[in-house]
């Protein structure tokens, strides 16, 4: 094993992108993009972003998540635009026989290099099932690539 790997909690920082999303089957938050929380990557070279996820589907019923990641030059999103290679589309859960509660976590890889300091995940639901199915989700960002290691408050 690489000495790293004996520590690599100290190599990485998570950071808060979006929590306690609800979304509801046909209505309120279903098929409607949710931007995350923009964070600053200063000092850092790339992001898993992860979606966490609880769901309640009918049999059969999916959830679907598209996601991209954007760019900008301050935390308030100017100059805001689409940064690296989207996520189309892709059913992540699909309900039991007879129905049930999911839970699961979509993970998203970036190489952050080139793009500017602030980011952001936008990341958009769809349930298959009109107004029956419900979705919770929320979003966080492991940063990882460090420029100074181990991780310290300075970077955090």
């Amino acid at each position: 094993m690489h000495a790293s790997m004996a520590d690599a909690a100290s190599l990485i920082a998570a950071r808060f992108g979006a929590a306690g999303i609800d979304v509801t089957a046909g209505g309120s938050g279903d098929a409607t993009e949710v931007s995350g929380a923009w964070v600053d990557r200063r000092g850092f070279s790339s992001v898993k972003a992860v979606i966490t996820y609880t769901t309640t589907l009918a049999a059969a019923a999916t959830l679907t998540f598209a996601a991209n990641l954007q760019e900008a030059s301050d935390s308030s999103g100017t100059g805001a635009a689409d940064f690296a290679d989207a996520l189309a589309a892709t059913v992540v859960a699909t309900g039991p026989g007879g129905g049930g509660t999911v839970t699961g976590v979509v993970e998203l890889d970036f190489k952050l290099y080139g793009a500017d300091r602030y980011f952001r995940l936008q990341a958009t639901p769809n349930l298959s099932a009109a107004n029956t199915d419900v979705c919770e989700f929320g979003i966080t960002y492991i940063l990882a690539g460090a420029t100074d290691n181990p991780v310290t408050a300075s970077l955090v």
